[in-house]
């Protein structure tokens, strides 16, 4: 099994109450405790050795990252986070300064957005560094963003650049809180997730929880800086090879990167076509730093295609997926 398949054998018979709002299969858990004004966002996330960062990696970009991928998933539901709980597992030859330099690097990124990290649990793990972070969070009643809200028609837009996070910015990204916030205080936002294993792999997840299908534009697709320069080599090797979709060679090879590195941690989102327009020219006032980017609509139907100079065929690239 894959990662979404172990998720699904798992999950498909666990115990839930009338406080379950939203369980597994979407960014939080969403919980109603009887508050007339919110509902509460609950995520839990996990961060290892040898998988999200590497023995060598600045302790202060380690703990960066292990809030910030939780804070992410707060984000794609348009929510404000409050409290976490951090658990730690180290191997026995521990240094103090490292996990000094972890802790410092959360609590800049907490303060940063009045997070409280109010406790946790530490333990022994032999082999390697593992982090695990619980996030309580909120978002006003009725305006938390869920992945199964998009409509045939709607435009999909994702924010900021993709591809090419290996070359750093995994390590130091922002979460989107603020623009998400915006954008489900602006406009009726019918669904949102974030994007950390691959547009490929994430905007599947949004088509199949909403039991649509989506064209994406190939154009259009935001493609780092980062995943350009990783990319520029490949034209000359795919020189008088046989053109074909998504085959190597420097456009190519570059879509397929934003497609597929993944740990972007941008928003995925999408908007009736009506408001498309309106939402890319007051975003642009108020987020000018950020952009935002319309890359393609939601179809009946079902399954993920991709339009290129080639036309218009079904996209086999996938994202990230554990135990794949």
């Amino acid at each position: 099994m894959n990662e979404f398949e172990l998720i699904a054998h798992l999950t498909r018979a666990l115990p839930t109450n009338d406080s379950v709002l939203v369980g597994p299969g979407d960014d939080c858990a969403v919980l109603d405790l009887g508050m007339k004004d919110r509902v509460l966002l609950f995520k839990t996330d996990a961060v290892v050795e040898g998988i999200h960062f590497t023995a060598d990696t600045p302790p202060e970009k380690i703990g960066h990252k292990a809030l910030a991928r939780c804070l992410s998933d707060i984000a794609a539901m348009a929510g404000t986070p409050t409290c976490a709980l951090v658990t730690i597992a180290l191997p026995r030859d521990f240094k103090v300064e490292v996990l000094e330099g972890i802790y410092r690097g959360m609590s800049a990124l907490a303060r940063r957005h009045d997070v409280a990290i109010s406790g946790g649990e530490t333990t022994t793990n032999p082999e390697r560094l593992l982090i695990s972070i619980a996030l309580v969070g909120w978002a006003p009643r009725g305006k938390a963003t869920l992945r199964s809200g998009a409509k045939v028609g709607d435009a999909i837009f994702v924010t900021g650049q993709l591809g090419g996070s290996l070359a750093g910015r995994h390590l130091d990204f922002e979460p989107r809180l603020a623009e998400a916030r915006w954008l489900a205080a602006q406009f009726p936002i019918h669904a949102m997730m974030d994007v950390s294993d691959g547009l490929a792999g994430d905007v599947r997840h949004i088509l199949n929880a909403s039991r649509v299908g989506a064209v994406l534009l190939g154009k259009s697709i935001p493609i780092s800086r980062a995943a350009k320069e990783r990319t520029r080599d490949l034209s000359a090797a795919a020189e008088g090879q046989p053109s074909a979709p998504l085959a190597p060679g420097p456009r190519k090879s570059r879509l397929l990167a934003a497609l597929t590195d993944g740990e972007d941690f941008e928003l995925l989102l999408t908007v009736a076509s009506r408001d498309a327009v309106p939402l890319l020219d007051t975003w642009r006032t108020q987020f000018p730093d950020v952009p935002l980017t319309c890359i393609g609509r939601i179809t009946a139907g079902s399954g993920l295609k991709i339009k290129t100079e080639h036309g218009v065929h079904e996209l086999e690239a996938h994202g990230y997926v554990h135990f794949a």
